[in-house]
C-alpha cells in the first residue's frame, strides 16, 4: 500500500470515516494506482475544492479559569478522605476533581440519610430552640427570690433564735441583686455549634 487507508486519513484530518468516503467518491481526494489515499495531495485538493463557508469548524471552546477556592476545596475534600491531593497551585487532574465530587456526594447523602433517621437536626431550628431554653431557665430565676424570700427570711428568723427578724422585702432585694448579677455574668457565654 503506497498511501493511506480511509480509516487511516480519517483519524489524520478529524473526520468520519464515512465523510473521508463521500470525499473519494467526489473526487476531491487523490488516490494512488493501488487504491490508497495521497495525504498531502487530498489535503491540498480538499482545501482548494472546499467551499471555505460549508466548512465545520469546531465551536471555540473557552474554558473558564477554575477559581482557586473550587481547587482548594477539592483537595481539602480529598485529603478528608486519606487521598493524596495535589499541591496548591500545583493543578488538580480530572480523577482527582472526579474522585472529591464523588466522595462530596457520598458525604451528602450520608447527611440527608441522617437527618431523616433523626440523627441530624437543622442547625437554626436547634439555635432557636437554645435561646428558647435559656430564656426560660433566666425567666425561671428572675422570678424565684420572689418565690422563696418569705419563706428564707422565717427560716432565718428561726435559725438566729435571738429574736431578731430578718425581713422578706430585704432578703428578696439581696436575692435578686445576686441573681441578676449571677445572670448578667451568664450572658456573656455563647454557646458554639460547630
Amino acid at each position: 500500500m503506497q498511501g493511506m487507508s480511509e480509516r487511516g486519513y480519517a483519524a489524520r484530518v478529524g473526520l468520519s470515516r464515512g465523510a473521508v468516503q463521500k470525499a473519494k467518491e467526489a473526487g476531491r481526494l487523490v488516490l494512488h494506482a493501488d487504491g490508497s489515499i495521497d495525504a498531502d495531495a487530498s489535503d491540498k485538493r480538499r482545501a482548494e475544492t472546499t467551499d471555505p463557508s460549508k466548512v465545520r469548524k469546531a465551536p471555540a471552546q473557552k474554558m473558564k479559569p477554575v477559581p482557586e477556592a473550587a481547587v482548594s476545596a477539592v483537595g481539602e475534600t480529598l485529603k478528608e478522605q486519606g487521598i493524596a491531593a495535589p499541591p496548591v497551585g500545583g493543578g488538580t487532574t480530572f480523577l482527582q476533581a472526579k474522585t472529591a465530587n464523588e466522595v462530596m456526594k457520598a458525604q451528602e447523602r450520608r447527611l440527608r440519610l441522617q437527618k431523616l433517621k433523626g440523627e441530624l437536626v437543622d442547625r437554626a431550628r436547634a439555635e432557636t430552640l437554645m435561646f428558647r431554653l435559656a430564656r426560660d431557665e433566666r425567666d425561671a430565676w428572675v422570678t424565684w427570690p420572689a418565690r422563696v424570700a418569705a419563706l428564707m427570711a422565717s427560716e432565718l428568723t428561726a435559725a438566729l433564735g435571738d429574736g431578731t427578724e430578718v425581713e422578706a422585702a430585704v432578703m428578696q432585694k439581696v436575692l435578686e441583686t445576686h441573681v441578676r448579677a449571677q445572670l448578667d455574668s451568664l450572658a456573656d457565654i455563647r454557646p458554639k455549634l460547630a
